[in-house]
C-alpha cells in the first residue's frame, strides 16, 4: 500500500559546507557568509548534521549516511532532496539542477548502494535538460502527495513548466502549478520552503500565492484531497515552518523540521500539527545559512525493500 510518509531516508555528510554564491540570486533564504570561515562552517554543519541523525534514528528511523566526496567542491551536497527521488513502484528520478556546481552531486554510487537493500527497476534521468536550461529540482521544486498523485509545484527558473508536465505523465501525477513570491518581490526559489504535505495536512503559506485565482485553486485541491490546511505566515515561511517532512516509524508519524521553525509555529498550530504527527525539532542553525532547513537535508526512501 502506498503511504505519504517514509521510514527510510537518505543523508549525505557534508564534507565543505557553506552558502553556495551560486545560488544566492534566487534564493531569498540564504545569507552571505565570507569564505575564510568555511571551514569553521564545515565543522560547525558536520555537527549539527550527526546530532539531527542522532535524532531521528532515536525516533526509530532508518537513516542511511553517505560522506560528502571532497572533489569537486560541493557546498550544498548536504541536500540530496534536490538531485533524486524515489517511487513506490522501484523507479529512481535524477533530476537537472539549476547551479552548475550542484549538478555534481549526483552519484552513481548513491543508487547503487541503495540497491543492495531496494528493488530499483529504472533510473529516470531528466539531467540531459540541463543543456537547454530548463530545471527541475527534484523534491524541492515538487511538492508530492504520493497517495493522491497530485504534485505541487511554485513555478521559478528552477521548477521548468515543460519538465514538471513530463515528470508528471512519466510518474502519473496531476500538476497542480502556482507562482509564489517572498517579501523581496522574487519567486520562492523551491516549492518545498513555503509547503509541506503530510498523511492527513498540509503545511503551506497560501498568502505567498499572489494570484487569488491560484490560491483558492491550490485551498480547493487540498481540501478536495482530504487535507486539514494549517496556513503559515510569511515570518513562519521565513523561519523555515514550510520546509518540514512527515515521516513514520513502527509506531507514529513525525514530522521533522528545525527547531526555528518549531519555535515560529503558534500554540494552536502545534496542536493541530500533533494531532496527526508527533514535532521532531531539529538544531539547525548553521546548516539553515545555505538557505535550506529539515526538509532539503533528507532525501526519503519509498522503495520496495528487497
Amino acid at each position: 500500500m502506498i503511504q505519504q510518509s517514509a521510514n527510510a531516508v537518505v543523508m549525505i555528510r557534508p564534507f565543505r559546507f557553506y552558502p553556495n554564491p551560486e545560488t544566492a540570486s534566487d534564493n531569498a533564504f540564504q545569507r552571505e557568509v565570507a569564505l575564510d570561515v568555511a571551514d569553521t562552517i564545515s565543522r560547525v554543519a558536520q555537527e549539527e548534521f550527526d546530532q539531527a541523525v542522532e535524532l531521528l534514528r532515536g525516533a526509530g528511523l532508518t537513516v542511511h549516511i553517505f560522506e560528502d566526496t571532497p572533489s569537486p567542491e560541493k557546498p550544498d551536497a548536504i541536500f540530496p532532496n534536490n538531485w533524486f527521488s524515489t517511487h513506490h513502484d522501484g523507479r529512481v528520478a535524477l533530476y537537472p539542477m539549476y547551479s552548475p556546481t550542484r549538478r555534481n552531486e549526483r552519484r552513481r554510487d548513491v543508487i547503487d548502494e541503495l540497491s543492495k537493500s531496494y528493488r530499483i527497476d529504472a533510473l529516470v534521468d531528466y539531467s540531459s535538460y540541463e543543456r537547454r536550461g530548463l530545471f527541475l529540482e527534484g523534491t524541492g521544486s515538487l511538492v508530492l502527495d504520493f497517495v493522491n498523485r497530485i504534485a505541487y509545484v511554485s513555478l521559478s527558473k528552477r521548477s521548468d513548466r515543460t519538465l514538471i508536465e513530463r515528470f508528471c505523465q512519466d510518474f502519473n501525477f496531476e500538476p497542480v502549478l502556482f507562482e509564489s513570491v517572498g517579501d523581496d518581490g522574487r519567486p520562492i526559489y523551491h516549492t518545498n520552503v513555503m509547503m509541506c504535505i503530510g498523511s492527513e495536512f498540509a503545511l503551506i503559506g497560501l498568502d505567498l500565492i499572489a494570484d487569488p485565482g491560484q490560491r483558492e485553486s491550490v485551498r480547493r485541491r487540498l481540501e478536495a484531497s482530504g487535507k486539514k490546511i494549517i496556513e503559515l505566515d510569511r515570518a513562519q515561511i521565513s523561519n523555515f515552518a514550510g520546509n518540514a517532512l512527515e515521516l513514520r516509524n513502527d509506531s507514529e508519524k513525525l514530522l521533522v523540521l528545525s527547531s526555528r521553525a518549531a519555535e515560529a509555529l503558534t500554540m494552536e498550530q502545534r496542536n493541530e500539527i500533533e494531532r496527526h504527527a508527533r514535532l521532531l525539532p531539529l538544531a539547525l542553525p548553521t546548516i539553515e545559512l545555505a538557505g535550506g532547513s529539515a526538509r532539503c537535508m533528507i532525501a526519503t526512501i519509498h522503495l520496495p525493500p528487497l
